[in-house]
């Protein structure tokens, strides 16, 4: 797969094939892409948490905020639940701060893992407290994000923003999940011009 359609097709996929399980060694070969990746003055601080069993998994499902533009859905249903998850961790042991070194790793597992026929997506609306304390994780670590995996179970259809500029995603009445993207254009600043 071509580099731009592999980033075509990593999108936020919210609704799984809950029943289409998710192997130990698959979510650390997604993390081994994360390790590989860049790192601020290569302090490589991340470590991670998996759950690829439905009982860790029902501790970790109500403990996150699923769409925010999507204000009357609560988010996927049983059955369309995620079949695993990776929680992103920030090791204050090894640095206070962690950059942007979470957003380098969720993406590149995420790459990793519309490689494989999966899909995900990068929530950072967590209730930190409440997994913190269903799942014992240690308070040196820092829970920065949370990766829900699975075979997706909805379609993604991108599209140009609008003459309005509203940017926010919407699904319609097919359960067609549109997201609006700016236009090359619109972003690349010429201050040559």
């Amino acid at each position: 797969m071509k580099m731009k359609e592999l980033v075509t097709k990593t999108r936020s996929y919210r609704r799984f094939h809950q029943d289409v399980s998710i192997e130990l060694e698959t979510l650390m070969e997604l993390v081994d892409l994360a390790r590989l990746s860049a790192s601020g003055a290569n302090y490589q601080p991340l470590k991670y948490f998996f759950s690829c069993d439905a009982e860790k998994n029902a501790l970790i499902f109500p403990q996150l905020g699923w769409a925010g533009y999507l204000t009357d859905w609560p988010g996927p249903p049983e059955g369309e639940r995620p079949s695993g998850y990776i929680i992103v961790l920030g090791d204050k042991n090894v640095r206070a701060s962690f950059g942007i070194d979470h957003g380098i790793a969720a993406q590149s597992i995420l790459l990793g893992a519309t490689e494989q026929g999966l899909g995900g997506c990068i929530i950072a609306s967590i209730k930190k407290d409440a997994l913190r304390k269903s799942l014992s994780i240690p308070e040196h670590y820092e829970i920065l994000l949370v990766l829900a995996l699975g075979v997706p179970k909805e379609k993604i259809e991108i599209e140009a923003v609008g003459p309005d500029g509203g940017i926010k995603y919407w699904r319609d009445e097919d359960g067609t999940h549109h997201v609006p993207k700016r236009s090359l254009d619109e972003i690349i600043v010429n201050l040559a011009a």
